[in-house]
């Protein structure tokens, strides 16, 4: 079956069989490898992508049914050379180590600072609840997330002033 869909920004056309993953489309087909394949049963969310600016695992959605939709990754995340800001933030504070599951929490902390500026630690590790990472006990994630959220609220701040008259 043939199907369309745009995936961080660029529309891509392909053959495809019908039971194909969406994960194995943006690997295998599209050779974006940054979304990694972990369990095969959808429980620790190294394969979260945006579907329509909300985050799925995409090692439960067919390939075929993210037709016509709009497909987000983490390749899609910097703009160019600039890294997006909760890129930044794991960068500073170590929230990866192994790097394995960075690209699934990169996409759930990016959409959940999209939806809430400025979450508690509970809102992010709730937020998080649905990925597994082995190696930094997540202490380093929430702390990255916060750094995040303060780093772009003074730099909002810093834009407000400069605006203000």
């Amino acid at each position: 079956m043939q199907v369309t869909m745009t995936v961080n920004g660029t529309e891509h056309t392909r053959e495809i069989e019908g039971r194909m993953l969406l994960v194995h489309f943006l690997r295998d087909v599209l050779g974006l490898t940054g979304t990694h394949w972990g369990c095969d049963t959808s429980n620790c969310g190294v394969c979260v992508v945006w579907l329509d600016g909300e985050p799925v695992k995409s090692c439960t959605v067919l390939a075929a049914m993210a037709g016509g939709h709009e497909v987000r990754t983490v390749e899609g995340l910097a703009e160019g050379a600039e890294l997006d800001p909760i890129q930044e933030g794991f960068r500073q504070c170590h929230g990866l180590q192994c790097g394995f599951c960075t690209p699934g929490m990169l996409m759930t902390c990016r959409a959940l600072l999209d939806r809430n500026p400025d979450p508690t630690e509970g809102e992010i590790r709730e937020a998080i609840s649905g990925q597994i990472c082995r190696c930094t006990g997540y202490s380093s994630i929430v702390r990255s997330v916060q750094w995040t959220a303060a780093h772009e609220a003074a730099a909002a701040a810093t834009k407000e002033e400069a605006v203000a008259p």
